[in-house]
């Protein structure tokens, strides 16, 4: 089964996203921030992460730059999942190193299309 980081401060969104992911068959580790979220990536070693962008402490962006400079980790791939809906943000996110973009609100179809477009 494919292990899935998901990384959101709102507990709501949280276990929206959680439930969805579960219910088609992943495995889910939470991180209530991208601090957290370090932490478990390499206690956890998960297949992808789905990151929020607006976050305390620190960003969904600066979670994912930090994971693509960390040889470690540069190849795990990372979906950004974000109300943030401007084709800039989107642009930006790339350019951080996000494989993937999704934009609140979301279908379970859009979270798991962006999912299986990066991990084979």
């Amino acid at each position: 089964m494919t292990k899935v980081l998901v990384v959101e401060d709102v507990p709501s969104e949280m276990a929206l996203i959680s439930s969805l992911l579960r219910e088609s068959g992943y495995t889910v580790i939470e991180a209530l921030g991208a601090k957290e979220a370090l932490e478990k990536v390499s206690q956890h070693k998960p297949d992808v992460v789905v990151t929020d962008v607006v976050m305390p402490e620190m960003s969904g962006f600066e979670l994912c730059r930090a994971l693509k400079k960390n040889a470690e980790t540069e190849k795990l791939p990372v979906v950004v999942c974000s109300s943030k809906n401007q084709e800039l943000d989107r642009l930006w996110a790339m350019k951080q190193g996000a494989d993937a973009y999704v934009t609140k609100p979301f279908t379970r179809e859009d979270l798991l299309r962006a999912l299986k477009s990066v991990v084979v």
